[in-house]
């Protein structure tokens, strides 16, 4: 079969490689679609991944063509989504089914192989069947979806004040896909802040007023949200960006006993400055943390929460979708991800190229 194949920092190829025999526990999945991460960059230009060779690729959807000796009959031929994260299921985390804290996990296109390929092998514990009206592209955004729920549950844990004011800064894939599921939530006092034009006018087409999205010009992003909320703040802030400054903003942006949600991935090390600090207990603010999303099989779990809200229509990831191409000119997409040439949100692979 045909794969990218990284054999270590700015060292990845498109090459014939043997196509994967499932263990007894797990599945091959010929991949129909995969989306490009944003952490998929680093790892193939600049840091390498865990093992190598490693074909890459943690966001994608496919069927199964082929089950191990102890996989169950219902799989063959199933359309799936894949839950990337594969947990020990020993540790402290794992007994009490947070798996996506598990301390001794593997994970599919960073420490095994994934989907930037036409075949894959998957742990039969990782599959989530999917519905007939739920299409491959949308089931290779179900990781990203997922991780933004993650976020949004925590941060509101279970509050049905609709009411509450929200801000989310930065508005890639998964500040993006926060916004809409905040929106399919009923949270309307919603302000986005985004640095790209395409963004703005992204969350725009799926609803959000004009007047709370913020506009580059001569007015800082801190400022135009202070004046937005008068200076009381939000209610909620989520930091989707892992910069300084951002972190910064969403303390000083935040109103009293409010909630600061940290989902960005960090670009450098996080400083808090002194003024920052004091922010953060004379508002006696909450700042969390937010990692991956919670795959448990269970109807109250994030990816359980996604595939309803796909299955009814309610949630469009598609509008996400900036690019496609075929397996074999994926690095095209890689290269616009990592050089920046031309506006991108996701960036899709949609076909194997076999």
């Amino acid at each position: 079969m045909k794969a990218w194949v990284l054999h270590g920092a700015k060292d990845i190829r498109f090459e014939e490689v043997d196509r994967p025999h499932p263990a007894e526990d797990e599945v091959i999945v010929a991949v129909r679609a995969a989306g490009i991460c944003g952490s998929d960059i680093p790892r193939i230009y600049q840091t390498g991944a865990h093992v190598h060779p490693l074909i890459p690729g943690h966001e994608f959807s496919g069927q199964v063509v082929a089950l191990g000796s102890r996989v169950s009959e219902k799989w063959r031929s199933q359309r799936v989504g894949i839950f990337p994260l594969i947990p020990c299921r020993n540790c402290v985390a794992c007994e009490t089914q947070h798996y996506e804290l598990c301390r001794s996990y593997s994970y599919l296109g960073s420490r095994r192989d994934g989907g930037f390929a036409s075949y894959a092998a998957v742990p039969e514990w990782n599959l989530i069947a999917l519905p007939d009206n739920v299409t491959y592209e949308q089931a290779a955004m179900m990781e990203p979806m997922a991780v933004a729920v993650h976020a949004m549950r925590s941060a509101l844990d279970g509050s049905k004040d609709r009411a509450k004011t929200i801000a989310v800064c930065g508005l890639g894939t998964i500040g993006m896909l926060l916004v809409m599921f905040l929106r399919e939530a009923g949270y309307t006092n919603l302000y986005v802040l985004g640095n790209k034009e395409y963004q703005r006018k992204m969350a725009a087409a799926i609803g959000v007023a004009q007047d709370h999205i913020y506009q580059d010009g001569s007015v800082s992003a801190r400022d135009w949200l202070t004046a937005q909320t008068k200076g009381i703040g939000v209610d909620v802030f989520f930091e989707c960006v892992g910069k300084n400054e951002t972190i910064s903003d969403a303390v000083t942006c935040s109103a009293p006993n409010g909630v600061v949600q940290l989902v960005g991935n960090p670009a450098s090390d996080m400083l808090f400055d002194q003024n920052t600090y004091w922010k953060i207990l004379r508002n006696q603010l909450t700042v969390k943390g937010s990692w991956n999303s919670s795959f448990t099989h269970s109807a109250d779990d994030d990816w359980q929460y996604v595939l309803d809200r796909l299955r009814c229509g309610r949630i469009k990831p598609q509008q996400c979708i900036t690019h496609r191409f075929a397996l074999d000119a994926l690095e095209k997409g890689f290269a616009i991800m990592r050089d920046k040439t031309e506006p991108y949100m996701k960036v899709m692979q949609t076909d194997t190229g076999e």
